[in-house]
């Protein structure tokens, strides 16, 4: 087990990489990668970092000489022979072969793209443009990269016994976590820690601690490269990106109301079985499930990613039963700002009603909230998102308005384009 603390003050002496694999990122960026490359290869995208914790003066913290090389690193990465044999050769979902040879010859002559980063007052403009399968890959690093940054940044004030004192109480913390899942019957858990966590080495013993603590409880991590030198299921579906870019290259508002459909339509055809996991909330949950083709409701099951959690599974459950579907059989994964009174709290209320399963997400991999001063290191709130495609502005919507994204006159036309209406403002916590 490595000495995490050691690590930290040697980061003083030498550059120390932050992203050390093209697969040190999450299962669901590879499935959507492999999707984009069959459906929309020639797509032109940008995507942009976004702090939605404008309290946190990131340019301040970080020196924009160390991010570059941090970002220059990444951009000379390419697929290991073991990593390419551990896709092609592995099963993922009960599936052989999940990534086909021609996307695989791709993959493995893949060099990230360029970026373009520029400081603008006490925050950093970082974007990605090219082709939607290349850029896209640039989101879990670039947030790994800026993330971890910023926690050296406060780590390097402290000495070296403090830092073990500091990741000594962190580990205490995490362990009374995981023996209070313990006690969770049927409990179902996943790491979808990856994007906002504190570091790759925090969130590989993160991991190691639901292994040993949760047992079966414990079914994978969002991590490709945890999961594969761990021997244990990465997990992961789809996320938002992928209905945000359909519909900026709708034509019309017709075409832009099919657009979130037109995807799973695509998805369908790829993936069977645990991978049929709708994502409703890109343009409001209810109107999604309201206007769904039929075939949807045989799909495996909905993850809750904003919004009241414990509403949008009821709204899940109505829509299912709706569609003469029983809920008793359907997937429920929740995965918005989770943590332990909250997993249980869900786990108890939809026992029985669903299958419950979570994705626990920063507040596994990044929790050193009151172990320092001013509380520096606790998490915020960064994302990198599409905001264009062919030159047309992306918007998301999300069931919380705090999520929201675009430009405002475009917000106003896919809420009335979706028949979104008054929604409920939400703290984002992470």
């Amino acid at each position: 087990m490595v000495d995490i603390a050691t690590r930290v003050w040697n980061h003083r002496w030498k550059i120390d990489p932050i992203v050390r694999s093209l697969i040190d990122t999450d299962f669901y960026k590879l499935l959507m990668c492999q999707s984009v490359f069959r459906n929309k290869p020639d797509t032109q995208v940008t995507f942009s970092l976004i702090n939605r914790s404008t309290h946190v003066p990131l340019a301040k913290l970080i020196d924009e000489g160390e991010l570059r090389e941090q970002l220059d690193h990444i951009r000379s990465l390419s697929l290991t022979r073991g990593e390419s044999t551990w896709l092609r050769g592995n099963t993922f979902y009960g599936k052989r072969q999940m990534f086909r040879p021609d996307f695989m010859e791709w993959f493995e002559a893949l060099r990230l793209p360029p970026y373009h980063l520029e400081r603008k007052g006490d925050q950093y403009e970082l974007t990605f443009e090219g082709s939607w399968p290349e850029v896209m890959m640039w989101e879990i690093p670039a947030l790994a990269v800026l993330m971890e940054l910023r926690g050296r940044a406060v780590l390097n004030t402290m000495g070296r016994f403090e830092l073990q004192v500091l990741y000594a109480r962190a580990m205490t913390k995490l362990w009374e976590k995981v023996e209070a899942l313990r006690e969770v019957d049927g409990l179902r858990l996943a790491d979808f820690g990856t994007r906002r966590r504190h570091s790759y080495l925090w969130q590989d013993r993160c991991v190691q601690a639901l292994i040993e603590g949760l047992g079966d409880k414990f079914v994978g991590t969002s991590n490709c490269l945890i999961a594969m030198k761990r021997d244990i299921e990465a997990i992961g579906t789809n996320a938002h990106e992928l209905p945000m870019v359909y519909a900026a290259l709708a034509e019309d508002d017709a075409a832009l109301r099919e657009a979130p459909y037109r995807v799973l339509a695509d998805w369908h055809e790829e993936h069977d079985g645990n991978l049929r996991i709708i994502l409703p909330d890109t343009y409001g949950s209810r109107g999604f499930l309201q206007n769904a083709p039929d075939w949807l409701a045989g799909w495996t099951g909905i993850r809750i990613d904003s919004g009241d959690p414990a509403a949008g599974a009821e709204t899940a459950i109505a829509w299912w039963k709706s569609r003469g579907e029983d809920p008793r059989q359907k997937l429920v994964i929740f995965s918005d700002g989770l943590d332990v009174q909250k997993i249980a709290e869900l786990q108890k209320q939809f026992a029985g009603r669903v299958r419950p399963s979570f994705g626990w997400g920063t507040l596994l991999t990044n929790d050193f909230r009151g172990l320092v001063k001013d509380d520096a290191l606790a998490p915020f709130s960064l994302v990198c998102k599409a905001v264009s495609a062919n030159g047309h502005p992306t918007v998301k919507l999300s069931d919380n308005p705090n999520k929201a994204m675009g430009p405002t006159d475009e917000i106003a036309r896919y809420k009335r384009v979706f028949g979104v209406g008054d929604q409920e403002a939400m703290e984002v916590v992470v």
